[in-house]
């Protein structure tokens, strides 16, 4: 049998026992009922692949990436929808070597077109000669990209300060958004709407706060995308709950 589905099978009994008591372990989850049935209708009614694009560059932090990859996979054990994660770069193809050194193929073209989620990471905010948000903010290259994505389909999303990349994009001015906690005053000088909560949901525009929020800024996707049991059924796959504040409107 596929793993996949062994471990949805043996947990599916575990996992509905728990889910009530899940939901409401962090203010970030406290949604009122007409959010969540709105959220679960959504994620029965949709149809296809859930397309998710998280962007890479030389200098990204690696946890700003690894974390949404990881929630976005895991829910394929907990949903009959496919989900399609990929790593892109604005440049195309090839090698990024992210801010610890790990390097990362990437070997899907730039096509934002094909996705539902983008995810922007951030990483080397502090480094302002070195590789990171301030160089591809100087390049020009992935502001760019970014600002031509925008669609009324896609949601553009960013982990810490991937925040100020698209706001170098024109796209977080007056927008509700945070980043990284030592980036918020440029974010606001940029613009944005400062917003104190761990994740801010502005319809087609969801920013996240410091390094680890990257858990909190997926699965709180995959909750709006997929549904509540989805997401309770990934915290508790991966033993983690989620923390802090969700803002929505």
């Amino acid at each position: 049998m596929n793993r996949r589905h062994l471990l949805r099978a043996s947990t599916a009994v575990g996992a509905a026992g728990v889910l009530t008591g899940i939901g409401t372990t962090s203010t970030a989850q406290a949604t009122s009922t007409a959010q969540a049935t709105s959220t679960a209708q959504a994620a029965e009614s949709a149809s296809g692949p859930l397309r998710v694009h998280i962007v890479m560059y030389d200098g990204v932090e690696e946890l700003d990436f690894t974390a949404p990859y990881e929630v976005f996979s895991a829910a394929r054990v907990f949903t009959d929808r496919e989900i399609d994660v990929r790593y892109v770069r604005a440049s195309g193809r090839g090698t990024v070597t992210a801010a610890y050194g790990t390097e990362v193929r990437v070997e899907h073209d730039w096509s934002p077109g094909d996705a539902d989620i983008v995810v922007v990471p951030g990483g080397g905010y502090a480094r302002r000669d070195g590789p990171g948000v301030w160089a591809e903010i100087r390049r020009g290259t992935l502001p760019t990209a970014l600002a031509a994505a925008v669609r009324p389909d896609l949601t553009l999303s960013s982990v810490c300060t991937g925040a100020m990349l698209l706001s170098a994009a024109g796209l977080t001015r007056g927008r509700p958004c945070t980043t990284h906690h030592k980036a918020r005053a440029d974010l606001e000088k940029q613009g944005g709407v400062l917003k104190n909560a761990r994740v801010v949901d502005d319809g087609d525009l969801v920013t996240a706060g410091g390094i680890t929020s990257g858990l909190e800024l997926a699965l709180w996707l995959v909750r709006r995308h997929l549904g509540a049991d989805t997401a309770t059924g990934v915290e508790m796959l991966l033993e983690y709950e989620a923390r802090g504040t969700v803002w929505s409107r």
